[in-house]
């Protein structure tokens, strides 16, 4: 039979689907100077023969989701190749092969030791780049009694299963007869302790290599892996990076439109379009923005539950006063060709680029300042006042914390503070190298949709409260770099001229290419789904933006009703301060409950409208027949929001719900909780 041009046509679409697919973008020119990661533009996966073509004798490696382990690696590498003088690699545990990690000893002359920082991502789960590594450690590796290593475990312990990746990590290795240098250093982000877990972590190992391994400590001083050549060609050539997301967005007279097939991922985003936002919030003091992504037109798709990640930039503000007191602002628009001075050490974003361009696109110059930090640009001090100030303030841990991290402090707070607040004293002496070097990249931001893919097939939602708050001592807002950047295209897009955002934003992005309010997004899977059988009943509790994901439960299973699909029942738990201000989605709760009926029960909690807080689980408690019941049924529980408070108040109730209601003891309902978590009946997507 003869294929008409129609069907030619989708044969040939397919193919090319399945061509980008499997080559993973290789044939349509991914960008690998986005990744931090050397090995990426490296052919060879053998590490041996990589540390000896590089003479590197020592090797670190991270497990990173959110970019926090790799930044820790990163910042430890430098430093003990420093202070030991041993040339130290850095890599991705994703880019190279492990069968012969034990002969690495052997085979590498002089090699010191492996040190691995592993983070923990969800509910004890490994990060997507070290599944294939923890694969290998369990099932095929047999023995790896030449190995030496250290570990440093990133995880937050308002989970339940704390630094779960990082404990399995020490435990296979040293159950193939590895040999632990120190102890496995368990960094918690959940009391707000990681950097000092890390230096305790961190000086407790130096020692340990000074006096066991016998290496020769040096004074620690910067060693760049990268150089900052100023170009004195100005002309702003289609070759230079304005903040593109990656290499293959820069040259604009490039038809963006053969940008819609992907695969769109943390390397390579989508600019999608932001067709609708609202303010959701009756507020003058806060805000809440739903943002509604255009996805029609590109091969980018998600599942009910999933995250979308939101790339974002910095603040004209915080660019401005960087630019300022790094004695930068006349220069800001330099192009400037960033080099790597180590072949294992690739560029962490396009280059040539501007300087202005990389404080806005590329770092995260807002972040939190650590002690170690404070302790680096010590030598590059404007003056001996500043620079015994550094060393004092550096040393004192509860100085530190209380002047520096409790005041929310950034890296332009911080140089303007040593600085007495001297307007007119710049640090010119740090290297442009080392801001590039010693700041984290900025990462993208992870909202959970709250859109149902099967009644949104073509936009993602999203819920974000806008985070902003006025610092006193520093007489500034501590401002969320995603959540203002989407007030401030809400309050564009919609025309609305009587509210002035807190911090405002470039919108049109490099050379206009998020013009008009487009933004680069990319999809994380989730684990948190629906029940694959749409009969079993659900109880949802989502507090404040936490109820984001149940919004889309709530809209597929309506759509399910409206086809004809028998659904079980569906008890959502709710609760915000007042239910005037903040009441997130007040009206379509009473659309779902037309279609849904007595399928669909909204309880909730306004925390701020009577004499005595109430919150979602005292809301628990009183239905405690209810949700026992509906449990006995096999309904599955979902918690969204606060981990550090609200998830764990809430499983605490659901605990003594079943010693009441079933005359049990705590034991027994404690593990009967711990149970639903293994048959996956209870889900959380908390932070």
């Amino acid at each position: 039979m003869a294929v008409d041009s129609l069907d030619l046509g989708v044969i040939v679409a397919i193919f090319l689907a399945l061509v980008a697919y499997f080559t993973k973008g290789s044939l349509w020119g991914t960008d690998s100077s986005s990744s931090s990661s050397a090995s990426k533009s490296r052919s060879s996966r053998d590490l041996i023969d990589v540390l000896n073509q590089n003479e590197k004798k020592a090797l670190v490696l991270y497990a990173s989701q959110t970019g926090t382990a790799e930044d820790y690696s990163h910042k430890f590498s430098k430093e003990f190749q420093s202070i030991f003088s041993i040339p130290t690699m850095c890599i991705d545990l994703a880019d190279y092969d492990y069968d012969n990690l034990n002969e690495i000893f052997d085979k590498v002359d002089d090699f010191q030791i492996m040190v691995f920082f592993i983070a923990t991502y969800g509910e004890g789960e490994p990060t997507d780049n070290s599944i294939e590594f923890f694969d290998y450690i369990e099932n095929e590796c047999d023995d790896l009694s030449n190995v030496k290593f250290s570990c440093f475990s990133l995880g937050n312990s308002t989970y339940e299963f704390y630094n779960a990746m990082g404990k399995k990590c020490v435990d296979q290795l040293l159950s193939k007869n590895a040999k632990l240098i120190g102890e496995n250093g368990l960094g918690d982000d959940g009391r707000g302790t990681m950097d000092e877990d890390y230096l305790t972590w961190k000086d407790s190992l130096f020692e340990i290599f000074k006096n066991d391994f016998n290496l020769q400590e040096h004074e620690l001083s910067y060693q760049p892996s990268l150089k900052c050549l100023e170009s004195s060609n100005q002309s702003m050539t289609s070759s230079v990076s304005l903040g593109e997301p990656n290499s293959t967005y820069i040259n604009p007279s490039n038809d963006l439109n053969k940008f819609t097939n992907g695969p769109f991922d943390h390397t390579h985003p989508y600019l999608a379009p932001i067709v609708k936002t609202k303010e959701l919030f009756n507020s003058k003091e806060r805000h809440c923005i739903h943002a509604e992504f255009d996805i029609s037109n590109c091969t980018l798709s998600y599942s009910t539950g999933d995250h979308l990640a939101i790339w974002p930039s910095n603040s004209n503000q915080e660019v401005e006063k960087l630019l300022d007191i790094l004695g930068l602002t006349d220069k800001k628009d330099t192009i400037i060709e960033i080099q790597s001075l180590d072949n294992t050490v690739s560029l962490p974003f396009p280059s040539p680029t501007t300087y202005e361009t990389v404080l806005r696109y590329y770092l995260e110059i807002t972040g939190a300042i650590s002690r170690q930090f404070l302790k680096s640009i010590v030598q590059f001090s404007p003056s001996i006042e500043i620079q015994s100030k550094c060393l004092e303030l550096s040393n004192d841990k509860l100085k530190f914390h209380e002047l520096i991290t409790e005041q929310y402090m950034n890296i332009s707070d911080l140089l303007k503070y040593l600085s007495n607040g001297d307007g007119d004293l710049k640090w010119t002496n740090i290297p442009f190298e080392f801001i590039i070097e010693s700041i984290a990249h900025l990462q993208p931001r992870y909202y959970s949709i709250s859109s149902s893919s099967l009644s949104e097939k073509d936009t993602i939602h999203i819920t974000a409260v806008v985070e902003s708050e006025f610092n006193e001592k520093l007489n500034k807002s501590i401002n969320g770099v995603t959540t203002n950047l989407l007030w401030n295209v809400q309050l564009s897009q919609n025309k609305i001229q009587d509210v002035k955002p807190t911090v405002t934003y470039n919108l049109s992005g490099p050379r206009d290419l998020y013009k008009p309010f487009k933004l680069p997004i990319h999809i994380r899977r989730s684990t948190f789904k629906l029940p694959s059988n749409p009969s079993i009943p659900i109880i949802m509790i989502g507090p404040g933006t936490g109820v984001a994901p149940f919004r889309g439960f709530i809209r597929e299973r309506t759509i399910q009703v409206q086809n004809g699909v028998e659904i079980g029942n569906n008890l959502l738990f709710y609760g915000s301060r007042n239910s005037k201000e903040d009441y997130l989605y007040k009206d379509e709760w009473i659309d779902y409950s037309k279609t849904l009926g007595d399928k669909f029960q909204l309880i909730t909690a306004f925390s701020r409208e009577t004499s005595q807080k109430v919150y979602v689980q005292h809301k628990l408690m009183d239905m405690s027949v209810e949700v026992n019941d509906l449990l006995n049924k096999g309904a599955f529980i979902y918690v969204c929001g606060d981990a550090s408070r609200m998830a764990r108040d809430v499983q605490q109730t659901l605990i003594k719900i079943i010693v009441k209601e079933r005359k049990t003891t705590e034991t027994l309902a404690t593990d009967m909780i711990k149970n639903l978590k293994t048959l996956n009946r209870y889900q959380e997507d908390v932070w």
